[in-house]
């Protein structure tokens, strides 16, 4: 049994033209009170709900019943979006090969590839030693060896597994032939080439040992290379081992005999030595090998050190940035706003 009453105005007006405090309270308690009435037996309830009427908390409760309903809806429309959202993400995921042939026809790889970190390298080391098939290596291409000799630094790019890698390739900085200014110039190029700076500094060389070559003293290249550069690019020097094909022995029987003063540059550097098959004509799947190889030892190092800077390029961050407070300077002073 229901009961309504219609002399409810003068009670609701007396709550209307109430306090804050007394709406909040009296909104509370008539909400709590329609949630308990309706557990109850229809006996009981019927009291409850004529007491609300003359009182005018039925207007309250219906008021915020209205809300929590309204609420509820949107909690489910919520949750619909979401099973559509989850629905076209597990769809998309089926034909993801779909989007790699359409960016591959329409060429957004390659674009999307710079938004990836890219990798910058220096080679370093004698004329001979195997600069050139290391960087084809690196970059997955057949350049061919000039017959000349090198006489400044070239840079040549390219984009592996999304990322873009920049190999450096410098003259024999490691020869007398080269005088010094040539040399120091030189080893500034390649860093002004590889800006904001290198990841890595390979120390290309052929393997103590290897038939056909002459040894070098990787101890020795080390100190060469801090000389030119700076002492903290030591950290960022890998030692790369080429001719391993043509080589006899392991890498540990190398460093446990000390050939070419190899274990003391790899106690320099603190970096384990690569060992390169270089032979001309190696299989595809052997120069990929190669490549994963060494980009990894790259993208490590990177990943905990981040990239070489220069005093060389401090110093023209610092110059550029003068220069640029200077032209706003004058800028404004020439338009009258100082």
């Amino acid at each position: 049994m229901e009961c309504k009453c219609d002399n409810t105005e003068d009670v609701s007006g007396w709550w209307m033209t109430g306090s804050n405090i007394q709406m909040g309270a009296f909104t509370v308690f008539g909400y709590l009170l329609y949630r308990f009435s309706q557990t109850l037996p229809a006996l009981i309830r019927w009291p409850i709900r004529f007491f609300c009427s003359i009182t005018g908390l039925s207007t309250l409760w219906g008021w915020v019943s209205r809300i929590v309903g309204t609420l509820r809806g949107i909690q489910s429309l919520c949750k619909w979006f979401s099973r559509i959202w989850k629905f076209f993400k597990a769809l998309a995921s089926k034909f993801q090969w779909l989007s790699d042939i359409i960016n591959t026809l329409t060429g957004s790889t390659e674009a999307a590839s710079h938004s990836k970190p890219d990798l910058r390298l220096i080679l370093v080391g004698p004329a001979g030693g195997g600069r050139t098939s290391v960087a084809n290596t690196l970059l997955g291409s057949r350049m061919p060896h000039t017959a000349g000799t090198m006489v400044e630094s070239t840079r040549r790019r390219t984009v592996v597994a999304g990322s873009e890698v920049t190999v450096i390739d410098t003259p024999d900085l490691l020869s007398p032939a080269l005088g010094t200014p040539e040399k120091i110039r030189e080893a500034l190029r390649s860093i002004q080439l590889s800006s904001p700076g290198p990841n890595a500094v390979l120390l290309v060389m052929r393997a103590p040992g290897a038939n056909g070559g002459m040894d070098h003293d990787a101890a020795q290249a080390v100190k060469t290379i801090l000389q030119l550069y700076d002492e903290d690019i030591v950290n960022y020097i890998i030692p790369v081992l080429t001719h391993a094909d043509c080589l006899d022995h392991t890498l540990e029987d190398l460093l446990d005999r000390d050939t070419a003063g190899l274990r003391r540059a790899v106690s320099l550097c603190g970096q384990r030595p690569e060992l390169v098959d270089t032979k001309p004509k190696q299989s595809r799947e052997a120069q990929l090998a190669s490549q994963k190889a060494l980009l990894g030892r790259v993208l490590e190092m990177k990943t905990h050190r981040g990239h070489f800077k220069h005093q060389l390029q401090i110093k023209e961050e610092q110059m550029r940035e003068k220069l640029l407070m200077d032209m706003t300077h004058d800028v404004l002073m020439k338009h009258g706003l100082m």
